[in-house]
This record gives C-alpha cells, structure tokens and sequence, in this order.
C-alpha cells in the first residue's frame, strides 16, 4: 500500500472513532437528564400524597367535632343532661313579693366505677368528709360495672371543696338545682315541696309542676332560664302569725294537733293557713311520719256544734223558719234508741237566736225536722259541704256522710255530728254564711272581686245572710265566742266541741274543737277558723272550744287584723277615734 494510501485508510479511521466518542458523550447526557426529572416527580408526588394524607386526617378530625358537637349529650344511667339538671323552677312568691320557694346552685357527687382502682380506699378518704355515708352501699356501687353511680346529691360548697382537695380519681361532680324555701316550715303545707329531681311532689310546688311544667321536663323543653314567678294569695306575715299561734296553742291546751285559717269572704283567697304538726319543706323527710298530713284541707272531722250555723241558715233561707219562732227544748229527743238532749239545757222555749246562743241541739234538730231530709240534705251540698271542695291545692279530701240519709242523721248531722268535712270547706262555708250568700271556692293565687263574682255561686238569700250576721255576733257577745272578741274589730262567731269516735264510740275524753268566726260581722271581710285537736285544758281549765279554740281566734286577729288593713271602730257607733285602756 503507498504511503498516501496509508494516510487515507489513518484518518478515515480517526474519522470514526471521534464520532463514537461524540455519539458516547451525547448518550450519556440524555440519560443523567431522565433520572433527574423522574426523581423530581416523585418527590413531588410523594409530597402530594403526604399533603392529602394530612388533609384526609384533619377532615376526618374535623368532621367528627362538628358531629360530636351537634349531637346530644348521652344519658348514662340515671344521670341527666347537664340543662335538664339544671333545670329552673318559678319563684313561688306571697301576695306582697315575699319570696317563699327559690332555686339555687348546688353540685352533686358521681362516681364512675371503671376508673376506680381501690373501692374501699375511695370510701375512706370519702368518710373524711361525708361521715354520714352508708359505706356499704357505697361500695356495692363502686364495685359494679357500671359507668356511672351517684354517691350523693346536692352537696354544700364546703363539702365539694374538701372533696376535690382528695383527689380521687374517678370521681366528679355535676351542677344541679336546689329548692330553698327561705321560710322553713312557715307555710309548708300551702307552698309544698319538691323531691331530690326538683319536681314538685306537694302543695303548690305539685301545682306548678301540674300546670304544664312536668310535661316540659319530661320531654326535656326546660332550661336553666328563669322563669316568671308565680304570686300565691299568702300572706307571709300573717301565715307567721297563725302558724305561732297553732303552736303555742299545742303547747298551752296540751293538744295533738291545730289548725286555722284566714280567708278573704268576698274573694275566696286565702290569706293564711297552717296545720300542725308540720314540717321543714328545705328537709321534708324528717317530717314524714306525721307531718306530711294537711289537716285543714286533707283531714276530715266532725265540726260539732259550727254546724248549727248552716242548720239555722237552712231553716231561715228555706222560709220556714222565722228570727221571731221559738221550739220547745224542754224535753230530750229519744229517737233510733238515741237520746238527744243539751249540753247546758235550759229546759224552757227558746227563740231562735237562743237556740243558736245556748248551742241548744234539741232545738236545732227541731229546725232540721222543719226543713225536712232531702231539704237538709240539699242545702249542704249547696254550700258546698258534701262534695270535694275545688282549689289548686292537690291535698284535698273527700268529706263523709251517711249512705243513706234516714231521719235519726239529719238529726244528729243538725248540730254536727255524722258528717266529716274539712276545715278549709267548712270555713268556705262560713264566708257564704256572712258575704251575702255567695259560695266563693277557695283559692290559693290572687284574685280580684270581679274575678271571684265570675266563679261565685249564690246559695243562700241576702236576708239570710244579714240574719247569720246578726247571730255571729249576738253570740260572740252574749254566748260562747267572748274569749273571741278583739276590741275595736267586732268578731262573731260560733263554738263547736265535738267528741272524737274512739273504736267505733264516741268518747267523753278526746274532743275536736272548732270556732268560726268573721270579722268586722257588721261588714265582714274575713273569714277564721282555728281547731284544736285532742286538748287536755283551756282557759280556766275547760277543755271546750270556747275555752281554747275561741281564744286562738283572738289572738290570731288582734295581731293581723291592722295587718290586713282592717279599721277598727270603738263606741256603739263606731264614731270614736280612741279607746282607754
């Protein structure tokens, strides 16, 4: 080969293998710029998969407190929502705005056993501060499967404090209402109590609770809003001045029981009212075993010889009878193998206001016998004394009566005895006797004259009402009621001592003693009436109502009367401004 050919074949060769080297280098470029973009897009990728794995949690997080913060509270065992717990009542309040029931704020204490580790640890620390507690009950709830146990209701501040300084785990506490009854046991049986859910169980608490209330909490529409308080017809500071006065008539005659009532004659409304024994409604417990029992509107009795009242109203309203007529009450009555006779008999004629001064029951019996059975009968369904008396109070009883009315109970029903009613229905009675004739029923929430003449119902004509005045007040003056005189408010009134039915027999020991009585009786505008049960001794050592039960009428209205903004008139006239003492 010629060197020129050489030269040739060098640089062809040359040629190619500078062109491989290029070719080399170019490759590898494009392959160094590939693996950077995939190893960017994953990291963009895996970004995006971690931006939307937060996304997705936060949303799930999110989602679940929206759905848990509209959703409603569970109920775990017997515990309540906290607003249902919290739950208010309305004020009761006396006629003048004195508060008489109220809520306030208290704390209950709850355990949840799962989270108690030691039982009787718990117990013990517990006791420190609850020293009260029944521990085995106590431990039979922390030991149970259950997540939640109450422990004890509405707790005092102090107690709650002591409690959290312990530190036990598992146990809490939630916010509650408590009745207060800033009056203790001044008006219990009218204002009532409530139970340990706050729901009213007696008295004017059931009331409310009945008027629409309990509906609500049952089908959980109440709140712990304030509610407009409900005004009762009560008299705070006369109800103080009748409750005094029952209890120290207990205490001066000896007796089991009292009672009394003020009642409004052209309204219906009751001022006052007490029964005792009562109770404290803030500790209602302590007076179950016989405090619990309203005596003057769920207890019934014979009212003795107050029945005369509606017997010589009968006999004058039925137009039989005249003021002017005399009955012979010389001779006791034998009638059914019974003898009636009177108690202090003046064995003569007897003019009507006689019969009603010396409380003769021969010649009341005579003036029933007048008006016949289905007369008498009717007239004290018509005042309202046979029948279930209407009121918003829920303690109510039914009064008693022969099944069959034949003579010989219309005899006996004249002055009192074989009919039970209550004293509340009883002193309704009497405001119709002296009102004008008007039956009113009896109410425990304020109300007007012209609201009480909507409801009112006339039993009995004007005249005979004048004529009842007229005899309260004759033997007020003249009878048995002057230990129930007031000077300057001119009471009149009427006796009843009744003897008790003892294992089927009356019984010459045990006596039920009534007076009814209005004032002022030349225009009344109340109506009293007070019991004593069971006395042992009166003023001057009787025992009979004139003795004791007129005396607590006294003193009930000498120091209430200017309370409830009666005038009083001295003279004959009335005309003198003052009096000398």
């Amino acid at each position: 080969m010629s060197f020129l050919s050489r030269i040739m074949v060098l640089k062809s060769r040359a040629h190619l293998s500078t062109g491989s080297r290029r070719s080399t280098a170019a490759s590898g470029d494009a392959t160094f710029e590939g693996v950077g973009k995939r190893k960017a897009a994953q990291a963009r990728n895996r970004v995006g998969l971690i931006i939307v794995g937060f996304v997705a949690v936060y949303g799930v997080i999110g989602g679940r407190l929206v759905q848990y913060g509209m959703a409603q509270p569970e109920i775990t065992s017997s515990i309540m929502p906290a607003d249902r717990l919290m739950a208010s009542r309305p004020d009761l309040l006396d006629r003048n705005g004195e508060v008489l029931a109220t809520d306030i704020r208290t704390v209950s204490l709850y355990a949840e056993p799962h989270k108690i580790v030691d039982a009787d640890e718990v117990i013990e620390k517990l006791a420190t501060v609850l020293p009260d507690l029944d521990a085995r009950s106590i431990y039979g709830k922390l030991s149970s499967k259950s997540h939640f146990q109450w422990l004890r209701r509405q707790l005092t501040p102090k107690q709650q404090s002591q409690i959290l300084a312990l530190g036990i785990p598992g146990i809490g506490f939630r916010p509650e209402k408590r009745r207060f009854y800033p009056g203790g046991a001044t008006a219990a049986h009218v204002v009532g109590h409530v139970n340990i859910d706050n729901r009213g169980v007696a008295g004017m608490e059931r009331y409310v609770d009945s008027q629409g209330l309990a509906d609500l909490a049952a089908v959980g529409m109440t709140s712990d809003q304030p509610l407009e308080p409900v005004r009762l017809s009560i008299d705070l500071r006369v109800q103080s001045i009748v409750r005094e006065v029952i209890y120290s008539s207990i205490d001066k005659y000896q007796a089991v029981g009292a009672g009394a009532v003020v009642l409004d004659v052209h309204t219906g409304e009751v001022i006052a009212m007490a029964s005792a024994p009562d109770y404290d409604p803030n500790t209602p417990a302590a007076g179950a075993e016989e405090g619990w029992l309203n005596r003057m509107s769920n207890g019934t009795f014979e009212m003795g010889s107050t029945f005369k009242a509606f017997t010589t109203a009968m006999a004058l309203d039925s137009g039989k009878v005249k003021m002017t007529d005399s009955f012979d009450a010389r001779f006791p009555i034998r009638i059914g193998g019974f003898t009636i006779k009177d108690f202090h008999g003046k064995g003569r004629m007897l003019t009507v206001p006689e019969v009603f001064q010396y409380s003769s029951n021969i010649g009341t019996a005579k003036m029933a016998d007048v008006v016949g059975i289905e007369g008498h009968k009717e007239f004290l369904t018509r005042l309202g004394l046979l029948t279930r008396t209407q009121t918003e109070l829920p303690e109510v009883a039914m009064p008693s009566q022969p099944r069959e009315w034949k003579k010989i109970h219309s005899v006996t029903i004249s002055f009192g005895h074989g009919v039970s009613t209550t004293p509340l229905q009883t002193a309704v009675a009497v405001a119709a006797l002296v009102n004008g004739g008007k039956l009113i029923p009896p109410t425990f929430l304020p109300r007007t004259r012209d609201e009480a003449d909507l409801v009112a119902q006339r039993v009995m004509k004007e005249s005979t009402s004048e004529d009842m005045r007229f005899l309260f007040d004759w033997n007020a003056t003249k009878g048995s009621g002057k230990r129930a005189l007031v000077e300057g408010f001119n009471v009149g009134g009427k006796t009843g001592t009744a003897e008790k039915v003892v294992n089927g027999r009356y019984s010459n020991e045990k006596n039920f003693n009534v007076f009814i009585a209005a004032f002022p009786i030349h225009e009344p505008q109340y109506a009293v009436l007070t019991f004593i049960d069971e006395p042992k001794t009166g003023e001057g050592g009787g025992r009979t109502a004139g003795l004791n039960a007129a005396p607590m009428v006294q003193d009930i209205i000498s120091r209430s009367a200017a309370i409830l903004g009666v005038k009083p008139r001295f003279g004959e006239d009335g005309s003198a401004l003052l009096v000398s003492y």
